[in-house]
């Protein structure tokens, strides 16, 4: 697999290093993150089994996920294309005691490097952060091993969602900084199961994760209309 022109939008990686550093303070911007984990790792631990499998978390950032499916028995490297958020991710996990190998690269580049090398690939919240989502989804399909399971996480492309994920979250109840996503980026599950299906992985399940203002609590189901999971199984 080739790409030339690296897949990074500058200004999605400068708006995740400027705030790196308050990664894992479950009160700061990252709260939702640290909200949504749980439904997260149970989702992929349950249709994956992590205990023992090689797992690769692309677009990791400050390791919430890479170090909670390590705590699972998952052999877990993360990658991103943010220094200062990986810097905060080792230390973390040096401070936690949690094995993660950490590294700066590119999905692209690593499936170049190490093909079908993974039993699991997880890429959360990340597809609507880069110019070309498509072009991580192949590197996905790459990396796993035949028969083995991939996950995406992204926001669905609608009104609804510009209303919730981007009006509501950012500008009324401050959820997020004002700016963390670009409506224009969100990817319907079509495209998605459409982009997979282009490169050999076959759609198994779909979910959607709601927030309750209410109780300030997340949970999965099958609405599917802002915040949605995909997990994709590799043709053998």
């Amino acid at each position: 697999m080739t790409n030339p022109t690296p897949n990074v939008d500058p200004n999605e990686i400068r708006k995740f290093e400027d705030l790196a550093w308050r990664w894992w303070d479950r009160d700061s911007e990252f709260k939702p993150l640290h909200d949504i984990n749980p439904l997260r790792l149970n989702y992929i631990d349950d249709h994956a089994h992590l205990q023992g499998k090689n797992v690769i978390d692309i677009g990791c950032g400050g390791g919430i996920l890479a170090e909670s499916m390590a705590r699972r028995g998952a052999i877990v490297t993360g990658i991103d294309m943010g220094a200062t958020p990986l810097e905060v991710a080792e230390l973390h996990a040096l401070e936690s005691q949690v094995e993660v190998t950490y590294r700066q690269i590119s999905a692209e580049a690593i499936a170049t490097e190490a093909p079908e090398q993974f039993d699991v690939v997880t890429c959360m919240e990340m597809l609507e952060h880069v110019p070309d989502p498509a072009s991580v989804i192949a590197a996905c399909a790459a990396l796993v091993k035949p028969g083995g399971d991939v996950f995406f996480s992204t926001l669905n492309r609608n009104p609804k969602a510009f209303a919730l994920a981007i009006v509501g979250a950012e500008y009324v109840m401050n959820m997020l900084p004002k700016g963390t996503h670009e409506y224009a980026k969100f990817i319907k599950p079509s495209e998605l199961e459409r982009w997979a299906r282009s490169v050999g992985l076959e759609l198994r399940n779909i979910a959607g994760m709601t927030y309750n203002p209410l109780f300030q609590s997340y949970r999965l189901g099958k609405d599917v209309d802002v915040n949605y999971l995909m997990y994709f199984k590799k043709e053998m």
